[in-house]
């Protein structure tokens, strides 16, 4: 071989081993780019709140961030199934709403991050130490604990005089229901109230629970934001429409849509902090460093249509205090 081509071969496996550097680095600079994966459990329009507060600290689903899917419809042992799908995927944040999906998740990891949302009492349920210092892989949000139920039960009681039983709807499988449920008990004989007790999960039919609260006479109803029960909301609206039943809900969106009042910390709010745990995780921070926050926007919504069509007459002092109202 002559030397000039001597040197163009040199030249040639020069550039072919430069291209394949370039090549190598670029694949390294996409594997360390990796897009974070968030988990969520049980997905509804409520988490567009989540989605949104990501939108807003830069996260472009398709871009730089990616959403996991897994569902267990509030049952227990399907739950636990879609907690593990996660942890096998695996993610690198799994988000959940309310209790039951919470402990799913602690139980299936002890490594991936957990963003708890909503929770009624994170410690009494168990799923944390405290909410100052959580500690291990799980922090989050809450409603501030059970009360709100009893706080709830009193404004219904101030709005009609006139209430002395009321049925209230909780999950057994829910440790926060649990505990709302004896919060509303104990808060019950000081507002002149009876509590009938309307228990609903996944392996208790509503019509079969909700026949039965009927023959003990309620004259008014009130519920949790418990996710298993909010995926039938539309038929609790409206079997308390066809019974005449005043009902007293935790989300403004139920109002919105027809039913009579709400009170409760404000579910898009805890979503889109929520958001802002996720970023930080995301960031470096560790789930352990993270207090649980309480929730600082409370809303009382009240749809003074709905309020005529049961033939009820609000005072203009209550209506006052609402924070909407739907005319």
């Amino acid at each position: 071989m002559s030397d000039m081509r001597r040197r163009e071969f040199t030249a040639l496996i020069g550039g072919v081993g430069l291209l394949l550097a370039v090549k190598v680095r670029r694949a390294r600079g996409q594997q360390s780019a990796k897009i974070p994966r968030i988990g969520i459990i049980d997905d509804s329009p409520i988490w567009n709140a989540f989605r949104h507060g990501l939108r807003d600290l830069g996260y472009l689903e398709g871009g730089n961030i990616a959403f996991d899917y897994a569902y267990g419809d509030g049952v227990p042992e399907r739950l636990a199934e879609a907690a593990a799908a996660l942890v096998r995927r695996p993610v690198d944040v799994i988000a959940t709403y309310a209790t039951p999906a919470s402990f799913a998740a602690k139980q299936a990891t002890a490594t991936i991050p957990i963003v708890m949302i909503s929770i009624g009492d994170p410690v009494r349920a168990g799923l944390v130490p405290s909410l100052a210092r959580p500690g291990g892989n799980i922090t989050g949000n809450t409603i501030l604990g059970p009360d709100v139920g009893a706080k709830r039960l009193q404004i219904l009681k101030e709005a009609i005089p006139t209430v002395s039983r009321v049925a209230f709807l909780w999950n057994p499988d829910n440790a926060s229901n649990v505990l709302q449920f004896e919060e509303v008990q104990a808060a019950a004989p000081t507002l002149g109230v009876t509590v009938i007790s309307v228990s609903v999960s996944p392996r208790i039919e509503f019509q079969t629970a909700f026949a039965a609260m009927m023959k003990k006479r309620p004259d008014a109803f009130a519920m949790t934001a418990e996710p298993f029960h909010q995926t039938h909301i539309a038929w609790i609206m409206d079997f308390m429409s066809k019974n005449r039943l005043p009902a007293a809900y935790q989300l403004s969106e139920t109002v919105r849509a027809g039913g009579l009042m709400s009170y409760g910390a404000s579910q898009p709010d805890l979503f889109r902090r929520a958001a802002g745990y996720v970023h930080k995780i995301l960031q470096g921070t560790k789930p352990a460093d993270l207090p649980v926050e309480q929730p600082v926007k409370f809303e009382l919504a009240v749809n003074l249509k709905t309020a005529k069509a049961l033939g009820l007459e609000l005072t203009p002092t209550f209506i006052a205090r609402a924070d909407e109202v739907i005319e």
